[in-house]
């Protein structure tokens, strides 16, 4: 959707980002830097990146700072970090999904904890920002597991139809690194836009009419409940910084919450 008819602020939103992105003696020293600013983490299962320490200790350190936990899936490819795609069956999809998301969740457990959502990973998530069945059969998966979870998936028409379809709850997610086609699928054939003056003024007008601009020059209409903020660029904790400073962010299901009317 190019034109859009209707602004509308945002009021609530969720911030994310990534954990236990290391594996074995390979370590990100800079992931736990975003935690002050988030108010939802993601936590590798072990497939894509992510050990039964790494995954304990991030779980603890979630803990610590009262942040919703999710686990975040990917492709069975720890020698390529889940950045090639896999094809396979939708069973054997499923298989993958619930063995991830049963691992963080029996993770969880075991420290008087829950996980509220499910977000996939490289080339896992765009595949299901492009494919329909695809993330269907993710859903599907997520949904055996509990009933209650939210799968975070890219933000458009894609994903708007699999919650329709599937009766699992979504959370549509931008990326204000990426550049986004018409329909918001992310164009993969630009590089990240890592100017942070660039991505507050983005997200500045994002917050003010929940339209992104394109790759054609217009605006596209983003249904998005959480915004995906990654640890990778030089300049990630001054980025979060900045949004944090225009918007408090809150886990999706609180924010569900507060519209329904369950708390103030």
């Amino acid at each position: 959707m190019q034109e859009v008819l209707e602004r509308k602020s945002i009021k609530n939103i969720d911030f994310n980002c990534d954990l236990a992105q290391a594996y074995g003696i390979y370590k990100n020293n800079n992931e736990y830097e975003l935690l002050d600013y988030v108010s939802s983490v993601n936590i590798s299962c072990g497939f894509h990146a992510g050990d039964p320490v790494t995954i304990k200790e991030a779980l603890l350190k979630a803990k610590e700072k009262n942040l919703a936990i999710g686990a975040h899936i990917g492709f069975n490819d720890i020698q390529g970090f889940g950045y090639r795609p896999v094809e396979l069956k939708e069973d054997e999809l499923e298989a993958l999904v619930v063995y991830q998301v049963g691992a963080i969740m029996a993770f969880a457990q075991a420290y008087g904890l829950s996980i509220e959502h499910v977000r996939p990973h490289g080339a896992m998530y765009k595949m299901a920002g492009e494919d329909f069945t695809f993330s269907c059969a993710i859903a599907k998966a997520i949904k055996k597991c509990s009933d209650w979870l939210i799968y975070y998936a890219p933000v458009g028409d894609i994903t708007s139809k699999v919650a329709d379809y599937t009766g699992v709850q979504t959370a549509g997610e931008i990326m204000l690194e990426k550049t986004y086609n018409a329909d918001l699928t992310v164009d993969y054939s630009k590089e990240d836009n890592t100017n942070n003056y660039d991505l507050i003024k983005r997200f500045q007008h994002f917050l003010h009419t929940s339209q992104l601009r394109n790759n054609l020059g217009g605006m596209s209409f983003a249904d998005a409940s959480t915004v995906h903020f990654s640890n990778k660029y030089k300049n990630s904790l001054e980025l979060i910084q900045q949004a944090k400073g225009l918007i408090t962010p809150a886990p999706v299901n609180y924010n569900n919450a507060k519209v329904s009317g369950w708390v103030d």
